[in-house]
C-alpha cells in the first residue's frame, strides 16, 4: 500500500521544516524546483534545449515555484517564456524572492521572456512551446474559480503541447477532488508527499501521470503521521487471492449462493454467476424464477439453478422458502443483479434482509435500491454494499452533487455508521473498511464503463469471499478490485478499449490472476 496523505499534512511538513528545521522557504522553494526539473527529465527523456517552454504562474508560493523551475531551465540552456498572472506589487514573500531573481536574469539572458498577464492574448507567448508548465494555483482552491483563471486555463488546455503541474493541476479544490476548469496534465510533480485529492473525482482525470517533488525534508516526518488513504500496489492484489490448501473439496473452497436475474434482466445474474466460477468458487447456485429456469439451465453448465416460485418472472416472498435453505447453506450470497424493481420484489428483499441477519451478503444494483431510504433498518455490518455513485446517493438520499462534493467523508461515515464494507465503484473503485481506511485501486480503464462490469466484479467478489471464508474482508476486496480491473487492462495491450465488454473482462480473468501470480512471485 502506498500512503496517501491529506492537503493539511503537507502543509503542516512545510511547517516542520521552517519552524523546526529552521529551513527557510526560499531554500524549501529552491529544493522544490530542482527536483521538478529532475523528474521532468525523467518522465520525458527526449526533452533538449531547442525545446521552448512556457511557465504560467500564479501569486503563492506555487507560482514562485514556477519562477523557479524557470530559472533552474534556463540556467540548462533552455529557452523559457514566463507568464506571470499577477503584477509585481501583488507578489509577496518568498515568491517574490525568486521573481525579482528571474527579472534581473531577464535582463541579460536573451533565452528568457517575462511576461505580465493583461489579457488572453498575452497567452500566445506560449504558442510555440514543447512544454507548459502550469504554477498558477496551489492548495488554497476551494470553489468556483474566478476569472480570469477560467479562461486562462481554458486557453492553456487547448495548447497542443505537454502540460506540467506543479504540485497539482490549477484549478483542482485538492480537498474533495472537485473543480469546473481545471489544467489537463500529462504529468503533475506533487511536492511533499502524495495527496489523496490526486487519485480520484477531477484530480485522477486531470493530473496525467503523477511524480514526486520534494522539498528536501525527507519522508521521516511523513512515518510518524496517521494515514488513512491507501493507493493499491500489485502486491497488494495478490496478498488478498484465495489461495488453497492441497486437501481442499469443491464445498471448502467456497459456496456461493447467487441471487439475480429476472425475466426482463437475465443477463446480469449470468454475468455474476460466470464470475464467481471464474474466481475460483468450488459450489455455486443461481437462485432463479422457475417460470424462466429453461435460460439459466442452458446457459450455465457449472454452476446448479436453484428454481423459485414466481408469479411475473421475478423474486417474490412467494419464492422465498425455496431460497431459505441454500441461503444458510452458503459461505456467501450475492444478491440484487438483474433482480428488477418490481414493488413484490423489494418487499421480498427486505424480507431477506430481515430474516438472515448472520448472512454474509454482497449486495449490488437492485438489492441496494431496496435499500434507499431503509439501510439504518437492516444488519449491514461485515457486509460489502457495491454501489456506483448514483447507486450511493440514492442509498444515502442525498443529490449526486452533493455527494461528490464530499465524496470520500460520505464513504468513511457510511461504514463506520452500518459496520460494512463499501466498494465505491467508478474511476477509480475504491474499498472503505468500518474502520474508515480507504484503499483507491491502482488499475482499469474506461473500457470498462459497460453494462455488466459491475455484476462481474460482484461475482468475483462473492467468489473471493466464499473461498477465504471472509477471514479478511478488506484484503479480498482489494484483491477483487484490482484484478477485475487489470483483466480489461490486459485487454486493451491487444484490443481497443472502446470495443471491450464486460463478458471480455470475465472470460480473461484468469489471465489476470496468472498475470499478477507470475509478476509477484519472484519479487516475494
Amino acid at each position: 500500500m502506498i500512503p496517501l496523505f491529506t492537503v493539511e499534512q503537507n502543509r503542516n511538513a512545510d511547517k516542520y521544516a521552517i519552524e523546526q528545521l529552521r529551513i527557510s522557504g526560499v531554500v524549501l522553494m529552491e529544493n522544490a524546483s530542482r527536483s521538478i526539473v529532475e523528474a521532468v527529465f525523467e518522465k520525458f527523456k527526449d526533452i533538449n534545449i531547442f525545446d521552448e517552454i512556457g511557465i504560467v504562474s500564479g501569486k503563492g508560493n506555487n507560482g514562485g515555484d514556477g519562477f523557479a523551475v524557470a530559472r533552474q531551465l534556463v540556467n540548462r540552456g533552455f529557452k523559457v517564456n514566463v507568464i506571470s498572472i499577477p503584477k509585481r506589487n501583488e507578489i509577496k514573500g518568498d515568491a517574490l524572492v525568486n521573481y525579482n531573481i528571474l527579472t534581473r536574469l531577464a535582463i541579460k539572458n536573451k533565452n528568457l521572456k517575462l511576461k505580465h498577464f493583461n489579457s488572453l492574448r498575452d497567452l500566445a507567448l506560449l504558442k510555440n512551446c514543447s512544454f507548459i508548465f502550469d504554477a498558477v494555483l496551489g492548495t488554497g482552491t476551494k470553489g468556483k474559480l474566478k476569472e480570469p483563471y477560467m479562461q486562462i486555463i481554458n486557453k492553456l488546455n487547448s495548447f497542443p503541447a505537454y502540460k506540467i503541474s506543479i504540485d497539482l493541476p490549477s484549478g483542482l479544490d485538492i480537498h474533495n477532488a472537485t473543480g469546473d476548469v481545471v489544467f489537463d496534465a500529462d504529468l503533475t510533480v506533487t511536492l511533499g508527499e502524495l495527496k489523496t485529492g490526486l487519485f480520484y473525482g477531477k484530480g485522477y482525470v486531470n493530473s496525467g501521470e503523477i511524480g514526486k517533488g520534494s522539498i528536501g525534508i525527507g519522508s521521516e516526518y511523513f512515518d510518524d503521521l496517521v494515514v488513512e488513504n491507501y493507493l493499491v500496489e500489485p502486491e497488494d492484489a495478490y496478498i488478498g487471492l484465495p489461495f488453497k490448501n492441497k486437501d481442499i473439496h469443491k464445498y471448502s473452497a467456497g459456496k456461493v449462493l447467487v441471487v439475480a436475474g429476472s425475466g426482463s434482466l437475465p443477463g446480469a445474474s449470468f454475468l455474476t454467476t460466470e464470475s464467481v466460477l471464474k474466481s475460483g468458487a468450488g459450489a455455486v447456485f443461481l437462485a432463479f424464477p422457475q417460470s424462466i429456469k429453461e435460460l439459466a439451465q442452458g446457459r450455465l453448465k457449472s454452476a446448479v439453478t436453484l428454481p423459485y416460485k414466481d408469479d411475473d418472472e421475478c423474486l417474490s416472498k412467494k419464492g422465498l422458502k425455496d431460497i431459505h435453505v441454500k441461503m444458510n447453506w452458503a459461505d456467501v450470497v450475492a444478491i440484487g443483479p438483474g433482480l428488477g424493481r418490481d414493488p413484490q420484489t423489494i418487499e421480498a428483499l427486505h424480507a431477506i434482509f430481515e430474516h438472515h441477519k448472520t448472512t454474509k451478503f454482497v449486495i449490488d444494483a437492485d438489492a441496494i435500491f431496496a435499500l434507499n431510504g431503509k439501510y439504518k433498518d437492516f444488519r449491514l455490518k461485515d457486509n460489502v454494499v457495491t454501489p456506483h455513485h448514483k447507486e450511493f446517493a440514492d442509498l444515502l438520499g442525498v443529490e449526486l452533487s452533493v455527494l461528490e462534493n464530499d465524496l470520500l467523508n460520505f464513504g468513511k461515515r457510511f461504514v463506520k455508521e452500518t459496520g460494512s464494507y463499501l466498494v465505491l465503484k467508478g474511476a477509480p473503485t475504491i474499498v472503505f473498511n468500518p474502520r474508515g481506511e480507504l484503499f483507491v485501486n491502482s488499475a482499469g480503464n474506461p473500457g470498462m464503463a459497460k453494462f455488466g462490469a459491475g455484476d462481474v466484479l460482484t461475482g468475483i467478489i462473492a467468489g473471493f469471499l466464499a473461498q477465504t471464508h471472509s477471514k479478511n474482508i478488506e484484503k479480498s476486496l482489494v484483491s477483487a478490485v484490482y484484478l477485475h480491473s487489470l483483466s480489461a487492462d490486459l485487454l486493451i495491450e491487444t484490443n481497443s478499449e472502446l470495443c471491450i465488454n464486460s463478458e471480455d473482462i470475465l472470460e480473461n480473468l484468469p489471465e489476470a490472476i496468472k498475470f499478477l501470480e507470475d509478476s509477484i512471485v519472484p519479487n516475494t
